[in-house]
């Protein structure tokens, strides 16, 4: 309980945030020390007040206990809001790809889209995981998705969200006719603290064996999970391990991170004019890159660069754009 000297003066500050200084761990220390100052400051003022002799070098004391509450408070809010700031940051994305136009040529795309993205990532460290896929009898991915986790990648990949675009002539191709074919790309960021609540009444789970080669147990044990969001329609599907925990556990995570990205999308389209380090309108149907074989060109529509080096971007090597989108991304914002 604090002196009655010292209340005029503690409600200068933010009593919630003493509160949440005190209940998280780095800034424990620093609160236990505020109070020490705080019970010093009640004495050096019951002195002034008691003994007019004492009062001037009272005083003295009270500055400076003042100012160092002040900096001490300062410093616990900015460990506070550098603590916040951490717990916002994307720990890690869920990459999907799902094939558009053109039929087995554009699953073949999507296939190796994803590749591109999971060579990069081993490339950078990150751990990768398959959540969920649907294949096409020539073997591309229908729709597929990913969990990759590792330092900044959210960072490096935010912008990949939206249409792909390939040109080139397909192996089935007889005559040698040049196909167009898209997939599209989300990358969904995952966080310790989500921005969106979902009410359990507001979900539809089911239950199903897993689908693909995998051992006996996989199709034998209803461990794939796919959870349906039904205000927004969204649903996804986890089949990542034979754990129907687990996989509900991850299921949710996917959602969560769809549901984010879903008010992200909306929120940059309402500020679309205004917001200055926008690259693209940052939705999913936008088309943002074409990949034309013939030409050995990747061009990027949303900065007009391009590269001369499918080969490489598609074995992983994709620095040289996740830079230059992340320079435009500064410039603009300059």
């Amino acid at each position: 309980m604090l002196g009655k000297l010292t209340q005029k003066y503690f409600m200068e500050f933010d009593q919630e945030k003493l509160k949440e200084f005190k209940e998280n761990k780095k800034t424990q220390f620093l609160a236990s020390q505020f109070d020490v100052y705080l019970k010093k400051l009640d004495e050096a003022k019951e002195l002034a007040e008691s003994d007019p002799e004492m009062a001037e070098l009272a005083a003295t004391e009270i500055q400076e206990l003042e100012e160092q509450l002040k900096i001490q408070f300062e410093e616990m809010e900015r460990i506070l809001e550098a603590d916040k700031e951490e717990e916002a940051k994307p720990y890690g994305v869920v990459l999907e790809v799902r094939a558009g136009a053109g039929g087995d040529e554009a699953s073949l795309f999507a296939f190796q889209l994803a590749e591109m993205y999971l060579k990069y990532a081993e490339s950078k460290g990150w751990s990768t995981s398959k959540l969920s896929q649907s294949m096409s009898a020539q073997g591309g991915y229908k729709e597929a998705s990913f969990e990759i986790l590792g330092n900044d990648v959210y960072k490096a990949l935010q912008y990949e969200t939206g249409v792909h675009r390939v040109q080139r002539i397909p192996v089935t191709e007889k005559s040698g006719r040049i196909h167009t074919s898209t997939a599209s790309v989300a990358v969904l960021p995952m966080r310790k603290k989500p921005t969106v609540v979902i009410n359990p009444s507001d979900i539809d789970m089911e239950f199903s064996r897993s689908g693909g080669a995998g051992g006996q147990n996989v199709n034998k044990i209803e461990s794939a999970v796919r959870v349906v969001h039904r205000p927004t329609g969204l649903d996804v599907r986890c089949e990542e391990t034979r754990s129907q925990l687990k996989n509900r556990t991850k299921a949710m995570e996917m959602l969560t991170a769809k549901l984010e990205m879903l008010h992200e999308e909306e929120e940059a389209k309402k500020h679309a004019e205004t917001r200055r380090n926008q690259i693209g309108t940052g939705d999913r149907s936008e088309k943002i890159r074409t990949y034309n074989f013939p030409q050995n060109r990747i061009t990027d529509h949303r900065i007009k660069e391009s590269w001369h080096t499918i080969e490489q971007t598609l074995g992983g090597r994709l620095d040289d754009i996740v830079s230059a989108l992340q320079n435009a991304v500064t410039t603009i914002a300059e």
